[in-house]
Parts: structure tokens; C-alpha cells; sequence
């Protein structure tokens, strides 16, 4: 049974370098900002040519130790976002091999550790990225009871498809026509491998092609990077929630050791170091200009994006089946500076819409409209205060109409729709109708309660009680009513509704949909 030996490290870590210097300039011509750095080619070549030198001085003596001089070497010279990334998919394999030998099953281990250390590492994950590839192939070698040989191929294979994926899960990626360039450096990583360790070829199996050069302009944010020392780690949250509100691709990454690079794309320079010295000591600092490309040309039309921040898994899921870029968000949470900026960082064209389901994400949405680092996008938020209102506003969106125009239309729509909610009240209180108890059904149209159902809350008293809401709100006039069930809500209640309102208002289309919000039975709107 052949296992990872200390030669076979070594071999590794100078293909991994021969492998990324071929392909280092076709990876910098993918310069797709803010999914890769401006030169992601040279940050992976830099990084590893420094874990290699770091694993021939250290003379280790065993697959652990060859392995952990690695990646502390990556972790010390880790350079640019997806530099520091590749630094914890070696330190995840190395930490692997401190518990076991490195054979076919240890190698499929290994690769779920090097997971879980680069996504651990980055405060928020993108999908389409070097992150989604190191996912899938690490679920597709979990429980391998395969040689290393074949476990080491079917890695290799598994990332280059994955790679494939990628611009198919991120919208950048699909306008500018190219793959993710981190996860183009994985997959050179990962062929190396099963190359030295299948004694076969170790020249990059799958040549690429620069798609794009960019004229650049004057850098209008900067990557900050040092590392740092003397750090408590109970505070290491912190540190990434205060770098995650100065911009964003926010990495702190530990090296097993005690040290940690943290690497972040901001405006504020000074402010990105002030975090770090209130944690510990940082050293080999870093600041290089951010190089924002002009925008990638766009075909068939696509020069806008509209994008919509909401809570509720369920309502996530029916915007994304209308091809919306969604940011789901823990219903009682707001979504931070970093999920803001990526959402709109990454969505296609210059122009981006975004539509936020509620008070506090409209507020959230218009903070990080207005960031430093949102300053290449053209973003306009249209303010809905509820879920029916984010609805409202795509079923009038077209994407051949003038951007102007069509803002104003989704606008409009979202301010025309009236809304009504049923919830259970969670203790007593007095309203504009009477006093509720805890338990009671609470009728709402636009904010203000007009009705009051007595406990217990039935299938019935809820139908009841969305019938007198809906019959209040269509008093005014309207043709479609839309419902939300939350996630409490009975099975049967959309249907029984429905129902009861073909028969007192014929004249309506009634559509309902999972809306998954844990605040309320039903959010229902009118247009």
C-alpha cells in the first residue's frame, strides 16, 4: 500500500511551482475584479515558491513534518486572497497527516480537512469560486477507500470539472466568459499531485488561454496584508466582523503555530492595521493597489443586474429559480458590510438594482450602496418593506427596457403593492382594536392592526382572519393577491384560503408561495 512520503512532498511542492509558472500569465489574464485578485497567477506563484523554499530548508525528516514546513511557509509568504487560501489547503493536508499515514483513505481525509480550513478561513464564501471546487472535491473523495493513486486522480478530475462549473455559479465570471482564476490554480495544484504521485506527467494537464486584458484605472481601494503575532484567539471573530466592515474578500488564516495572515480588500488602510494591533503584533505588512479593470463588455444585452437581499430560505430559493442573485439573511439578523458588497460586487453589469425585503435590509442595502469599495457600480435600491414588494417589483422587470425606466417601473410596483401579515401574538398588548393575549391571531394591513382572531390559532380562525384582512385591503380595488406562508403555517391553509376568496372575490388571481419567515403566518400583498 504506497502512502505520501517525505520525497513525494518535496516532488509535489516544486511541481505545484512549475505547473503555476506556465500557467501564470494566462491566470492573470483572468481578471475578473472583486472575484480575483488583479494578479492571481503571481499571489499563487509567489506563495508557494515560498513554502517550497521553506519545506527544503526545514530538512524534514517525515511526511508530517515535510508537510507542516509546507504550509507554514505558505501561511508566512501567503499573498493576495486566493494566495492566503491555498496556504490552508496545505495546512489542512499537513494537518491530516500529524494523525494518520497518507494513503488513499488519508488523502480523502486530508483533502475534507483542507476544506474545512480554507473555508473556515474566508468570513464569507462565494459560490464559483476556488472555495466551491475545494468543496466538491473533497465530497467526492469522502469515505474513498481507494488507493492514494486513485484517490489522488480522481481529485484532479473531480476539480477540473468543477472548474467548469464555475462561471455558471457567479455571474462575473458567466459575462466575462472565464473560469474562476484561484480555482484554475487548485486544479494545477491538484494535477501536480496525482502527476508525482502516479510517477506520470506533471506538466498542467489542462492548458488555459488569457480571455481578457483590461486598461486599468487609478486604484480607488487597496489590499492590506500582513501577519499576525500574540493573538488571543477568542477574538478572532471580532477582528473578521470590524475587517468585514471596511470592505471585503476577508481571510484570516491561522498557520497551526499561533501566527495568522489576514488579508483584506478595503479603502481604509489605517483602519485595516488598527484592527490588527488591537489583536496582536502585526509584521510583513502589505499594501499593494487594488487594480479595479474597466468594466468587461457585456453581450446580449446584459449591462444591469437585480439582486434582492431577504430572509427566509424558501423565498431565497423561488428568486433564485427567477434567475435573481440572492442574499439570504437569518430572519432577527441584518447582513454585514462584506455580504453587501459581495452581493453587489458580484453581480453582472454595471448597473445593479437591489431590492431588500424589509426595513432593516433597506437600511442595510443603502449603507453599502454608498461604500467606498461599491464605487464602480452604478447601484440604485428600491425600498420595499416587505417580501410581497421584492415580488411586486420583478414581476414588472424587464431587462430590454432602459435601466432608468425599468428602475422606475419596479419602483413603482413595489410602492402600488398594499400588504397585510397574520401573526400570533407572543404576549399581551393593546392595539388600535382591542387588547390581544398571547396566542391570539393579529390581522396587519401596512404596518397597522386591524383585526384580532381569539386563541387558539386554527386552520379556520387563520382562514377567517386572511379573509378579513384581504377583504379590507381589496376595499381599495386590486386583480392579484399574492401569499406568503411562513414557516409555521398549516399545509392546507394556502388552498382553503385560496378557496374562500373564489367565492367572495371571483373577480382575483390568488398566488401563493412558500415564504418560509418565521415573524409571521402570512404576508400577503395586493396589487
Amino acid at each position: 500500500m504506497r502512502v505520501l512520503d517525505v520525497a513525494a512532498v518535496s516532488a509535489w511542492s516544486a511541481a505545484c511551482v512549475h505547473s503555476l509558472a506556465v500557467l501564470r500569465p494566462a491566470i492573470d489574464g483572468i481578471n475578473v475584479y472583486p472575484v480575483a485578485d488583479s494578479d492571481t497567477g503571481s499571489n499563487l506563484l509567489f506563495t508557494m515558491t515560498a513554502a517550497r523554499d521553506a519545506l527544503a530548508e526545514a530538512e524534514p525528516a517525515t511526511t508530517a513534518g515535510a508537510l507542516a514546513a509546507f504550509a507554514k511557509g505558505a501561511v508566512a509568504a501567503a499573498k493576495g486572497n486566493s494566495g492566503v487560501i491555498m496556504s490552508q489547503v496545505v495546512r489542512g493536508i499537513a494537518e491530516a497527516a500529524a494523525a494518520r499515514e497518507l494513503d488513499g483513505p488519508g488523502l480523502a481525509e486530508a483533502l475534507g480537512r483542507a476544506d474545512r480550513a480554507a473555508t473556515g478561513a474566508v468570513s464569507r464564501p462565494v459560490a464559483g469560486t476556488i472555495l466551491t471546487v475545494l468543496h466538491t472535491v473533497a465530497a467526492a473523495v469522502r469515505d474513498a477507500a481507494g488507493s492514494l493513486e486513485e484517490v489522488a486522480a480522481t481529485a484532479a478530475s473531480v476539480a477540473a470539472e468543477a472548474l467548469e462549473e464555475t462561471p455558471k455559479q457567479l455571474p462575473v465570471l458567466a459575462v466575462a466568459g472565464v473560469v474562476d482564476a484561484g480555482a484554475r490554480g487548485l486544479v494545477a495544484v491538484l494535477d501536480a499531485l496525482s502527476g508525482v504521485i502516479s510517477g506520470g506527467v506533471t506538466e498542467p494537464e489542462h492548458p488555459l488561454e488569457a480571455h481578457h486584458h483590461h486598461t486599468i484605472d487609478a486604484p480607488t481601494a487597496w489590499e492590506v496584508m500582513y501577519l499576525l503575532d500574540g493573538v488571543d484567539e477568542g477574538g478572532l471573530s471580532a477582528l473578521r466582523k470590524t475587517l468585514s466592515g471596511l470592505g471585503d474578500s476577508v481571510t484570516v488564516a491561522g498557520d497551526g503555530a499561533g501566527a495568522y495572515a489576514v488579508h483584506v480588500h478595503c479603502a481604509d488602510i489605517g483602519a485595516a492595521l488598527e484592527a490588527g494591533l488591537e489583536l496582536g503584533r502585526p509584521r510583513k505588512i502589505r499594501v499593494e493597489p487594488l487594480i479595479t479593470p474597466t468594466p468587461v463588455e457585456v453581450g446580449g444585452g446584459i449591462d444591469r443586474s437585480v439582486v434582492a437581499v431577504v430572509h427566509g430560505g424558501p423565498l431565497a430559493e423561488l428568486l433564485r429559480a427567477e434567475g435573481v442573485a440572492v442574499l439570504s439573511v437569518p430572519h432577527g439578523s441584518e447582513p454585514t458590510f462584506e455580504e453587501m458588497l459581495g452581493l453587489i460586487n458580484e453581480a453582472a453589469g454595471h448597473h445593479v438594482t437591489v431590492l431588500p425585503g424589509g426595513h432593516r435590509l433597506t437600511a442595510a442595502a443603502d449603507a453599502a450602496a454608498g461604500h467606498a469599495m461599491a464605487a464602480d457600480h452604478d447601484v440604485v435600491v428600491i425600498p420595499c418593506v416587505s417580501p410581497v414588494q421584492v415580488l411586486a417589483a420583478l414581476a414588472v422587470h424587464d431587462k430590454d427596457r432602459r435601466t432608468n425606466d425599468d428602475v422606475v417601473a419596479m419602483a413603482e410596483a413595489a410602492a402600488a403593492t398594499r400588504r397585510g401579515e397574520l401573526r400570533i401574538a407572543q404576549e399581551e398588548s393593546l392595539t388600535w382594536v382591542g387588547r390581544a393575549q398571547a396566542g391570539d391571531v393579529v390581522g396587519l394591513v401596512d404596518g397597522e392592526v386591524v383585526l384580532i382572531e381569539p386563541a387558539p390559532a386554527s386552520e379556520t380562525s387563520l382562514v377567517a382572519a386572511a379573509v378579513g384582512v384581504l377583504n379590507r385591503m381589496l376595499a381599495l380595488g386590486g386583480e392579484l393577491v399574492t401569499v406568503l406562508t411562513g414557516a409555521g403555517a398549516p399545509v392546507r391553509l394556502p388552498g382553503e384560503l385560496a378557496d374562500q376568496l373564489r367565492v367572495e372575490h371571483p373577480e382575483v388571481e390568488v398566488t401563493s408561495y412558500a415564504g418560509g419567515q418565521s415573524d409571521a403566518v402570512l404576508l400577503m400583498g395586493v396589487e
